[in-house]
């Protein structure tokens, strides 16, 4: 009888601790997150960035859109977490591969990691949140995110660069010009230093 008293409690425990370490902190509400997202010019997207960063190069009939996330100070740090701010173009379900960020590069970070994949689980609209899938076993990169490790950057304003390629490769999606900005969906996302997924807020599309 001990035995089995000891086994409910253990898992009991565990269920406990699940629930307490995938619980958020606070929820989307918390922050009153504002956006935009414009399409511009190379020189304004320079003029929007400043001189903490470089506008990606464009020309032609490439796209530069030009964002901007802002959010009220978070009621906890974000203590190893991270804000993931996703740009998707929605006809193919891919992120731009080229950022320009207005903050330092130890705030915000671009690119991915594999514990995103988990966004796609659980919220089925930001299935371009983590890399494409060919088959049972390959991987292959679908853009760039950025990743918020400061919570003091807002409002972070970021350029994003959609190239426009003559004959794209059916069988590699790649988010490209020309885009619409009805095509676009941007995203907000909270992640735990352990890669829960705490919340995902849809900021636009």
């Amino acid at each position: 009888m001990a035995g089995i008293l000891a086994v409910i409690l253990a898992v009991a425990s565990v269920v406990v601790w699940r629930w307490w370490h995938h619980r958020p902190p606070y929820g989307p509400q918390a922050l009153a997150v504002t956006s935009s997202l414009t399409f511009v010019s190379y020189e304004e997207a320079q003029a929007a960035l400043g001189e903490t960063a470089h506008a990606p190069v464009a020309g032609g009939r490439d796209q530069l859109v030009l964002g901007q996330v802002s959010w009220h100070a978070p009621p906890e740090p974000l203590d190893g977490g991270y804000f993931a701010i996703f740009l998707i173009d929605k006809r193919v379900n891919s992120k731009p591969e080229v950022f320009s960020v207005a903050a330092p590069q130890e705030a915000v970070a671009i690119g991915s990691a594999g514990t995103e994949h988990r966004i796609a689980e659980r919220y089925p609209w930001l299935r371009g949140a983590g890399d494409a899938t060919f088959g049972d076993d390959e991987w292959r990169s679908n853009g760039s995110r950025l990743s918020v490790a400061d919570e003091k950057v807002s409002p972070l304003t970021f350029v994003a660069l959609f190239p426009y390629v003559e004959e794209p490769d059916p069988e590699l999606p790649m988010a490209t010009a020309p885009v619409a900005m009805t095509d676009l969906l941007l995203a907000l996302v909270y992640l735990g230093s352990d890669g829960q997924v705490y919340w995902a807020q849809r900021l636009r599309g």
